[in-house]
């Protein structure tokens, strides 16, 4: 909605300026005028039979003191123009790089120089946040061109499979079905994955008390025949730990996290260790598996969505579709709680899951 224009910042600080200094003249001025004009008698003798008397200072105090106002309004309109203009350069310029954000470049900053004061706070927090939104943008859009990659390549590869089948009628029927599914699954998988993603991010879902330990076993049960195939011994031991969320979005974090532990493995004779427990009021889910030693700098950006790192790549049925630990951390993010990971020095990963516990 368009506003009126009214008066500026600087100009109402001027007037406010001219308008204190000429009300200081004038209170300086009456007191004058009562302290020391009343003690000169009105006649022709004057005080103490001296001329002046009262209306021969008073003819010529009066034009004095007028002259002396104008001279304080001239000055306190030029010195408190100035003095608003040295005031408020800083908001200048905060004003003009907002103006600079608000056309879409992000990358702006203020920067400002001098003494710590209310201007410069005002300036390192608006840089603050023009950081973070700049690098939210950012990951948006690595987001948006991950996941239309990611979207793109089933639907390339059925259109492959299907201009192959088209081109050879004699091609074997079943295989095509067979690779076509594959593909769909996989598809499928993905955008599920991206649905609770947003979904965890927006923190909709109906909350009620989840037992960590339970679903650790559940999740346990259901990767045991993977883990066995693979060699990995599985092993999810603890205590009961408590917290208030959704059981189906905490199932799939616990999950994401052995599953992931079961096949960032070792070839063979590997382990995958699932701890719950409590600590200061605070449930803590803990999975640590065996495995390739992994780069400290890698790790941090494990949690990015589509980031499987150099040494974690699976070309196998297993591959998933680079979202667990971005949807892991989403949801622990909605939960309210915290995800930390660690390297093992032997090798290997060690996720720790604290969310807020209840009774």
């Amino acid at each position: 909605m368009r506003r009126r224009q009214g008066l500026s910042a600087r100009l109402k600080l001027t007037l406010s300026y001219a308008g204190f200094i000429l009300l200081a003249g004038a209170l300086l001025l009456a007191v004058v005028w009562g302290y020391v004009l009343r003690y000169l008698p009105d006649n022709d003798r004057g005080l103490l039979g001296i001329n002046p008397n009262r209306s021969v200072v008073l003819h010529v105090f009066v034009p004095a003191a007028a002259s002396a106002l104008a001279l304080l309004l001239v000055f306190g309109l030029a010195g408190g123009w100035f003095l608003a203009g040295r005031m408020l350069a800083p908001l200048t310029r905060i004003t003009a790089a907002a103006r600079t954000a608000a056309r879409g470049s992000l990358s702006h900053r203020i920067a400002m120089e001098g003494r710590q004061d209310e201007f410069r706070e005002l300036a390192e927090a608006f840089d603050t946040m023009l950081e973070r939104l700049e690098n939210h943008v950012a990951e948006e859009q690595r987001f948006a061109a991950n996941a239309s990659h990611e979207l793109r390549t089933p639907l390339a590869i059925s259109k492959a499979l299907l201009d192959v089948a088209r081109t050879d009628p004699m091609g074997d029927r079943r295989e095509l079905v067979e690779r076509l599914h594959t593909v769909n699954t996989r598809a499928i998988d993905l955008t599920e994955a991206l649905l609770l993603l947003s979904r965890g991010d927006r923190k909709d879902f109906a909350r009620e008390s989840v037992d960590l330990s339970l679903l650790a076993e559940e999740a346990a049960e259901t990767l045991l025949p993977l883990a066995e195939q693979r060699g990995i011994t599985l092993d999810a031991t603890g205590r009961p730990a408590q917290v208030s969320g959704s059981a189906t979005l905490l199932l799939r974090v616990v999950t994401n996290l052995v599953q992931n532990a079961v096949v960032h493995n070792l070839p063979s004779g590997g382990t995958v260790t699932v701890h719950t427990g409590t600590r200061n009021g605070t449930s803590v889910l803990r999975v640590e598996n065996t495995g390739d030693p992994l780069p400290p700098e890698l790790v941090p950006t494990l949690t990015e969505p589509f980031r499987r790192g150099t040494e974690r790549v699976r070309t196998d049925e297993h591959a998933g579709v680079g979202l667990g630990l971005a949807l892991v951390a989403s949801v622990v993010r909605a939960h309210d709680g915290t995800l930390g990971l660690a390297p093992r020095p032997s090798g290997g990963l060690v996720v720790t899951v604290r969310l807020p516990g209840t009774p």
